[in-house]
């Protein structure tokens, strides 16, 4: 999960267009909400998703997408590799999430009552888990500060 989290970043900071900059946040976002999962913390996992990835995100696509509007309205034509490579990519990821279900067994698996409240949430994590849990918040907020430098306007371009 590192590698996709570091390359999700590594990709938001060096990617030439604005809107794979953004998806690229995206998955570095979403890497750090599975390390969140691996720390047993799903309650902040789904929380960064919900917050971070479902809004973020989502409202720097579409910040940049309505305000840079003219540089993606053209027509591309694809060519037949392209739509080749699509289709190849489409089926390897369903055939390796189909055999990652089917590898599982679920059925083991037996429903757990998780009553835990806000407190008992605050105090998981302020024990052993803190340390790393803060290093995530600084890989998170080094996340938003790349968000931020990603959605800057250049304003040498409409001076020339």
């Amino acid at each position: 999960m590192m590698v996709v989290t570091v390359g999700s970043a590594i990709i938001a900071l060096e990617a030439k267009e604005i809107v794979y900059g953004a998806i690229g946040l995206a998955g570095s976002l979403f890497g750090v909400a599975t390390l969140f999962f691996l720390l047993n913390a799903p309650y902040v996992a789904v929380f960064q998703i919900a917050v971070y990835i479902g809004a973020v995100a989502v409202l720097i696509l579409f910040t940049v997408m309505l305000v840079r509007q003219e540089k993606w309205a053209k027509e591309v034509r694809s060519t037949s590799f392209t739509r080749l490579a699509g289709a190849v990519t489409g089926l390897a990821v369903v055939l390796a999430l189909s055999l990652a279900v089917l590898a599982t067994n679920l059925s083991q698996f037996t429903n757990l009552t998780n009553s835990a409240t806000f407190v008992d949430i605050g105090r998981l994590i302020s024990t052993g888990d803190s340390p790393v849990l803060e290093v995530l918040a600084l890989v998170l907020a080094a996340a938003v500060v790349g968000a931020l430098t990603l959605s800057k306007v250049e304003r040498e371009d409409k001076t020339q």
